[in-house]
């Protein structure tokens, strides 16, 4: 008999089903023991009475958590007896058949609290269980749900997705670069994408116009609430694009995503501000324009344009990029650019989308002319030989027909977390990063094997 999920039964009195799921609680009311069931879909109750010898036998050494198969009848719950808490709350099961598939230990915590006030340790030691409690089980869902809504969205825009490398070369994107290294190339290593930059701009040379990914991104700095050392972003790239195209297609896949789950946009078309009129306004790049901060389920979007080309870096004595090396300058101040001249004053075509005091995408026009991007990198500090090695197979690229084009990276992990009325980005991903940066149940980073160190020709300094 196939098996029924549980949010089923309340549409089936009268039927017989077949359930599968974890017991949730179990309560003896005299001799008539009450297990409430559940699987992904929701909770429902069952009733055992002694009549029923032989499973009401099994069911007396019913235990949480253990996981259970059972038979038996949809049946209408007397009206004093109906839940209205639970979806089920109108039905109950008449078992016939009762068979424990696996029991459990007592858990290491509680599931049925909201788990806030667990240390964090123990939730990411076991985070297989703490994704059993409701509201971690919500948040997930919620993160498929923003995902569908995304590829739909972009799907019906024209978008295609595409993955690209997660080995790759190290390159300057604003954080550190994880590296690997490489047994077939002793003394080499390959780094992972902190973002697919790159690989994003040879995809419009490619011809491809529009392209997207759900990108896995990995950065080597400071952890915090909003900030992992993986994290995945939606990574888009359109060609014959300019600011206010890729704004478009942003505001209207926000509009749907938001939208879609219930919550409300508080003004739209999204306010534009420069980089220099938030910085007076606000005195910050990110900022809240919601009136009421403590309402979750409102969205309060803006768009933040107009940032510097280039930072000072007073430890290097050296100008570098300010958001990226690939952000175009202004029309008007390519002149300047080449020349060298009033580097500090020169603005890119670089947006931001921020909401609700949030930093949620970080995007630009890209440089599509090799001599400005050479500049570029030469007011960094790189010499033509590191251009050349680093970034000649982009800039090589640009000499066999190249589109202007532009992009963005809305981050996943930020915009689920704002949905689900979270503080922490942990809460919505499936197996996080503590702030210490130990990986949840498997325990990483650890040492390998002098096998391993001597396969990948490296030696542990103490």
């Amino acid at each position: 008999m196939q098996r029924t999920h549980i949010l089923e039964t309340k549409d089936l009195v009268g039927k017989e089903v077949n359930l599968a799921g974890w017991v949730h609680v179990r309560r003896d009311h005299g001799k008539i023991i009450f297990i409430d069931l559940r699987d992904r879909s929701g909770i429902v109750q069952m009733v055992f009475v002694p009549s029923q010898k032989e499973i009401y036998e099994t069911a007396t050494q019913l235990r949480s958590e253990w996981v259970i198969r059972v038979r038996g009848m949809v049946k209408q719950r007397p009206e004093k007896m109906i839940n209205p808490e639970i979806e089920t709350g109108k039905i109950e099961i008449e078992p016939v058949e009762l068979e424990v598939l696996s029991k459990a230990e007592t858990m290491p915590f509680p599931l049925d609290t909201d788990g806030r006030e667990i240390d964090e340790e123990a939730r990411m030691k076991y985070r297989y269980l703490d994704l059993r409690r409701e509201r971690m089980k919500k948040n997930i869902m919620l993160r498929h749900k923003t995902s569908f809504l995304v590829r739909e969205y972009l799907d019906k825009q024209g978008f295609v997705e595409i993955e690209t490398p997660t080995l790759t070369k190290t390159s300057p994107e604003g954080a550190r670069d994880f590296v690997v290294p490489s047994r077939f190339h002793p003394g080499k290593f390959y780094a992972l994408p902190q973002a697919p930059q790159q690989y994003k701009q040879l995809l419009m040379i490619a011809g491809l116009e529009r392209y997207y990914q759900l990108a896995h991104a990995f950065r080597d700095e400071d952890l915090r609430g909003d900030r992992q050392f993986e994290h995945t972003q939606i990574d888009m790239e359109m060609s014959f694009a300019e600011e206010k195209d890729v704004w478009f297609v942003v505001e209207g896949l926000m509009v749907h995503v938001v939208e879609s789950l219930g919550k409300k946009i508080t003004k739209k078309p999204f306010p534009i501000f420069s980089h220099e009129e938030a910085m007076k306004k606000f005195g910050a790049d990110k900022f809240d324009l919601r009136e009421n901060k403590d309402d979750p389920n409102e969205f309060a979007f803006a768009w933040v344009t107009d940032f510097p080309l280039f930072e000072w870096d007073e430890e290097e004595k050296k100008y570098l990029f300010a958001h990226n090396p690939f952000s175009a300058p202004k029309p008007e101040h390519v002149e300047k650019l080449i020349k060298g001249e009033d580097l500090g004053s020169l603005r890119a075509r670089q947006y931001d989308l921020v909401c609700n005091g949030f930093e949620l995408a970080s995007g630009g026009v890209r440089i599509s002319v090799p001599e400005v991007q050479r500049k570029v990198f030469e007011i960094m500090g790189l010499t033509k030989e590191e251009t050349e090695g680093r970034f000649g197979h982009l800039i090589n690229a640009y000499q066999y027909g190249a589109p202007p084009h532009a992009g963005i990276a809305p981050g996943l992990d930020r915009l689920v977390m704002l949905l689900a009325g979270e503080k922490d980005i942990r809460e919505v991903i499936a197996f996080p990063m503590s702030s210490k940066g130990q990986t949840s149940v498997m325990d990483a980073p650890s040492e390998i094997t002098k096998k391993q160190l001597k396969e990948l020709h490296l030696k542990i300094e103490k």
